[in-house]
């Protein structure tokens, strides 16, 4: 499992938002790492809203995710 604070970069596959606990909506990119793994990203909306499936993502150590 990746902790916050690791780097990685990838490519979003998937685009995904739902009320998992009823009252909040959460924002969730499926992202396919240079590597091969996937991973769930929990992003904000203006991040959610900027990104389209094929985009590339970049995150750096202690930093949140940016379009790469």
């Amino acid at each position: 499992m990746m902790s916050q604070n690791d780097a990685w970069s990838g490519t979003v596959v998937k685009k995904s938002r739902a009320l998992l606990d009823g009252s909040n909506l959460y924002r969730r990119l499926k992202v396919r790492l240079d590597d091969g793994r996937r991973i769930d990203v929990k992003v904000d909306r203006d991040m959610w809203r900027q990104l389209k499936v094929g985009d590339r993502l970049v995150k750096q150590h202690g930093e949140n995710p940016r379009r790469g």
